[in-house]
């Protein structure tokens, strides 16, 4: 399942408001100087006719008042306006709150500017919505492509679900490679390279790769490239060895596809089966893959039965593969002729090009963290032959 996600079929505009200022400007006009009727200036402190001005106890007293005043009319003037402006903004105040209340019964602002959104730019959704990667195929094992959204049923608990989203596109795909240079695998190791080749001839150009080497060590060969060939070189360069650390190259495999850029995900495991040499065991393998949305696929190489004199480890591989497989909605291919693997890695390909994508949004909305079992059922249209469904077996759900 791909991380829950929310939508809005309604646009949500943002507004500013923009806030008024209120400047005053106070001017205070220049002294004059007096002219005499000759032109001649007359000095400060005499009159026109040159004779020294005596001033009025009373006018000198006007004059300190007025020096004394100003300053303090000054300071409260601003204080005056704020209490205006703080009066007018309690008279709008109803107002305001009416206009809150209009835009909570609407939710929508419908007379201000929409918010572009720039190209590359993430976006938050918070709506939950479950994804299933589907393949559909007949009794030969041949993909069916052509089906429409009624076709399908869908269960989360024994409780049927409404599919409202339904797709059968070829999107770009992140793919890791889990490759087994052990040295059970000597004799197998040429035509599981031309597997890997063959299967890397289905890709598309968006789609991005990393390899996976393991025998009795898993190692990053490669991490996320778009190069084919470069993963090709890598693995002409690795010579089989050792024992088998399959649950451990599992889980770095894993752990690797977190750093994916497409929302489609896949592991593709080329192995003979068995793990004897690992750090991790089944149970942590397993619940790896129920909380990871990624696919697995697995081409198992194994000996025939009658031939199987190895450990119980490596005698339970093909069970192994096939139980972390079908949780996922991917599937093990058995081979026993090393001339099928070819052919069997290009059909991988394309059964990952052509399946069908089922989004629900869950009726049950608990954020449980608990897991929740899935179950698709087909409505097959009259005429076809028995079908056969493969989707991923559960999701946990959410915690918060």
């Amino acid at each position: 399942m791909l991380t829950h996600a929310a939508r809005s079929d309604r646009p949500i505009k943002l507004f500013n408001t923009a806030q008024q200022v209120i400047e005053l400007v106070f001017a205070k006009p220049s002294d004059r100087i007096p002219v005499s009727p000759s032109r001649a200036a007359v000095p400060v402190g005499r009159d026109v006719e040159g004779a020294v001005k005596r001033d009025a106890p009373g006018f000198r007293v006007l004059i300190l008042s007025f020096r004394v005043l100003l300053p303090v009319c000054l300071f409260a003037l601003p204080a005056g306006f704020s209490l205006a402006a703080q009066s007018t903004s309690d008279e709008n105040k109803p107002r305001d709150e009416a206009k809150r209340e209009e835009v909570k019964k609407d939710d929508v602002r419908r007379d201000t500017p929409g918010v572009s959104i720039k190209p590359r730019q993430l976006i938050k959704l918070d709506v939950d919505l479950a994804l299933l990667n589907v393949t559909v195929t007949d009794p030969y094992n041949r993909l069916v492509t052509g089906l429409e959204p009624d076709n399908f049923r869908v269960f989360e608990d024994n409780i049927e679900q409404e599919v409202v989203t339904f797709s059968a596109e070829d999107v770009p795909i992140s793919i890791g490679v889990i490759f087994d240079f052990s040295g059970s695998m000597s004799n197998k190791v040429g035509k599981a390279r031309e597997a890997a080749v063959q299967f890397f001839k289905t890709a598309n150009q968006q789609d991005e790769f990393f390899l996976v080497s393991f025998n009795e060590r898993a190692e990053l060969s490669s991490s996320f490239t778009n190069s084919v060939e470069d993963l090709q070189s890598r693995m002409m360069l690795t010579a089989p060895k050792g024992r088998t650390a399959l649950l451990d190259a599992l889980y770095l495999g894993l752990s690797q596809m977190r750093g994916a850029h497409n929302a489609k995900r896949a592991l593709l495991i080329l192995s003979d089966g068995g793990d004897n040499h690992s750090r991790y065991n089944e149970s942590d393998i397993k619940r790896l893959v129920k909380e990871a949305d990624t696919q697995l696929y697995a081409i198992g190489i194994f000996d025939p039965i009658g031939s199987r004199n190895r450990s119980p480890e490596e005698l339970a591989g093909p069970s192994l593969l096939s139980e972390v497989t079908e949780m996922t909605g991917g599937r093990v291919f058995n081979v026993e002729r090393l001339e099928e693997l070819p052919d069997i890695a290009s059909k991988i390909g394309m059964e990952l090009r052509n399946q069908y994508v089922l989004g629900y949004r869950p009726s049950n909305k608990a954020h449980d963290a608990r897991w929740r079992k899935v179950k698709i059922k087909l409505r097959a249209p009259k005429g076809l032959p028995p079908l056969s469904v493969f989707s991923k077996t559960g999701y946990y759900a959410p915690s918060h």
